[in-house]
């Protein structure tokens, strides 16, 4: 199967989702333009700040994008590319979309409010207690699986043996990985200095924007020729320390800039990866490898559940809600603005998702997942490898090297943003639930006040997270997967129970949120199962342990606050034909 015609379908579906599906949505639930939104009324000059809609975009794009849609797919195509392509497509409209939309917009008229709060205004001050514990246990996942992916992205080792810690050289062999760290490290500082100029100094943004990709084009010279190499330990604490002081920063600091001009990393991308599709069309290497179908059951498990959770965001996730209702509410500018970043940046993502479908398809029986050897250390490094492949075949194979670590880059870059925002995420929701009812910060006392002092709060979650960052990537993602989808379960309970309350339509959420809960619950129970075999048999690592008490606090929670969720929707409905 061509890629080509696989990758212009899926663009025009997704395309046509947005236009009609995420149109009618907004008209739905009473999008208004003309209404004032929380980076206005609550303006702080930190975390309450308008962005223009490029610029938060740009955030909120980086932020949920990650690693996920390219892991996900990869890791999935081994039920065949058919199977993938319609979920990341038929899921990405009609769930994932739609789940960050309305979770974005209900954060907008609750103040920048989180799903937590949503919940409480339709469900009770228990339910926001739960959610926020859930929603905790999820974002220390997210730290410790991008952990994983940027520690693993960035260790190297020399070639030859002859350093194996430091700074090299060209003539000193730069490996891929070691590129790559040296590309991320001066890409943070382009990104404050962007930050700079533009916040303080009031530089435009155009000419600023201009400025900005010179200097990602400049620093990925760079990375080509002088890189990083230091080993995985060194970037797991070089991690933890980094998340600590980019979260705490004010947004227009780091964040803002930085996930701004990482969307054109990401633009940029995407626009290779067709030319690469395009090309390698006509030189045979876009060719599908991989099989339109497997088996209804592979070495990943049934297809039932785990296809729909080992995607995870390459149709729909969770995280994207905490993303929405944490930081892109409050700086949206316009209510209007609201389908195009929420709606929108998830139909990119999924398009996202479809071209790494593509990357592992077309080298399928050069990685270790088709039973090859070449492509052998992770999704990420596939993705990139799948990429070069195909665009070194008509540009030359001098080319490989530099599309490799340019989409290396573009991974780590989207995973360091999915770090800050996961960390500072975690920083609001820890407030919150320290924070009792009535009270705000500021009339807390004690041990309450202590833990919900930001730089403490931060350091708890980045100790907890960062710390399992140390566990392999499969044994944190097997659970990842399923307690980000069952995330997206409970996010859509929040805003359609709320939507109810309000009166508004909510009955396009029923199908897809008791789905996601049925397929969630069951693929975490299978690993409850699988894990309590193993601990009987008496071979169960402390990761089989991980995953078994994880995998049960989430059942227990969610099952807990979809009960809850479902009394409430009765309730409503008996009131509403009374």
């Amino acid at each position: 199967m061509s890629a080509l015609v696989i990758l212009l379908i899926a663009i025009v579906l997704l395309a046509l989702g947005y236009i009609f599906y995420g149109s009618w949505l907004a008209k739905q639930w009473g999008v208004d333009p003309n209404r004032e939104t929380p980076s206005h009324s609550s303006y702080d000059g930190k975390d309450f700040v308008p962005a223009n809609p490029a610029v938060l975009m740009g955030h909120h794009f980086s932020s949920i994008a990650g690693a996920g849609p390219i892991n996900g797919p990869i890791q999935a195509a081994v039920f065949g590319w058919v199977p993938v392509f319609l979920w990341c497509v038929v899921g990405g409209i009609f769930i994932g979309a739609m789940h960050d939309f309305g979770a974005l917009f209900a954060s907008i008229r609750h103040k920048g409010g989180s799903i937590g709060e949503i919940m409480k205004d339709s469900m009770g001050i228990k339910a926001q207690r739960l959610f926020i514990v859930f929603a905790l246990a999820v974002l220390i996942l997210v730290i410790a699986s991008f952990t994983s992916v940027v520690a693993s992205t960035f260790a190297s080792g020399f070639a030859d043996g002859a350093r194996t810690l430091g700074v090299l050289a060209t003539g000193d062999g730069v490996t891929p990985q070691g590129a790559t760290a040296m590309t991320s490290m001066l890409f943070i500082l382009i990104a404050i200095i962007f930050g700079y100029f533009v916040y303080r100094k009031n530089a435009k943004i155009g000419p600023a924007t201009v400025a900005g990709i010179i200097g990602i084009v400049a620093i990925v010279v760079i990375g080509l020729n002088v890189g990083l190499n230091f080993n995985r330990t060194f970037w797991v604490m070089f991690i933890a320390v980094y998340v600590t002081i980019a979260s705490l920063l004010p947004v227009w600091i780091l964040l803002q800039p930085r996930d701004y001009l990482s969307s054109f990393l990401l633009y940029g991308m995407m626009i290779l990866a067709l030319i690469a599709v395009f090309g390698g069309t006509f030189t045979g290497a876009a060719t599908m490898e991989v099989p339109a179908f497997t088996s209804w059951s592979t070495s990943a498990g049934p297809l039932f559940p785990m296809l729909f959770i080992t995607v995870a965001c390459g149709a729909c996730s969770g995280f994207h809600s905490l993303i929405s209702s944490g930081t892109s509410s409050k700086q949206i500018n316009n209510e209007k603005d609201a389908q195009i970043i929420g709606y929108g940046s998830m139909v990119i993502e999924s398009a996202l998702g479809i071209i790494s479908l593509i990357a592992v398809g077309v080298v399928w029986s050069k990685t270790n997942y088709g039973g090859g050897d070449v492509f052998t250390s992770g999704p990420p490094a596939i993705f990139a490898g799948g990429i070069a492949t195909m665009f070194s075949s008509f540009a030359g194979q001098g080319s490989f090297r530099v599309i490799q670590n340019l989409f290396t880059l573009a991974v780590s870059v989207f995973a360091l943003t999915s770090l800050d925002s996961a960390t500072r995420l975690c920083r609001y929701l820890f407030a919150e639930l320290m924070t009792p009812e009535g009270k705000t910060h500021d009339d807390l006392t004690g041990a309450a006040k202590f833990f919900a002092t930001p730089i403490v709060s931060t350091l708890i979650m980045v100790v907890i997270g960062c710390g399992m960052g140390f566990l392999g990537l499969s044994q944190i993602w097997s659970v990842f997967g399923a307690a980000n989808q069952l995330l997206a379960a409970i996010a859509m309970l929040a805003v359609c129970t709320w939507l109810g309350k309000i009166g508004r339509n909510n009955k396009m959420f029923y199908v897809p949120m008791t789905f996601m809960l049925v397929a969630t619950i069951t693929a975490l129970c299978r690993t409850i199962i699988k894990g309590f075999g193993t601990i009987g048999a008496g071979g169960a690592a402390w990761g089989t342990w991980f995953q078994v008490i994880w995998s049960i606090i989430l059942v227990v929670l969610a099952v807990d606050l979809a009960l809850m969720a479902f009394r409430t929707l009765s309730q409503q409905s008996k009131a509403k034909s009374a």
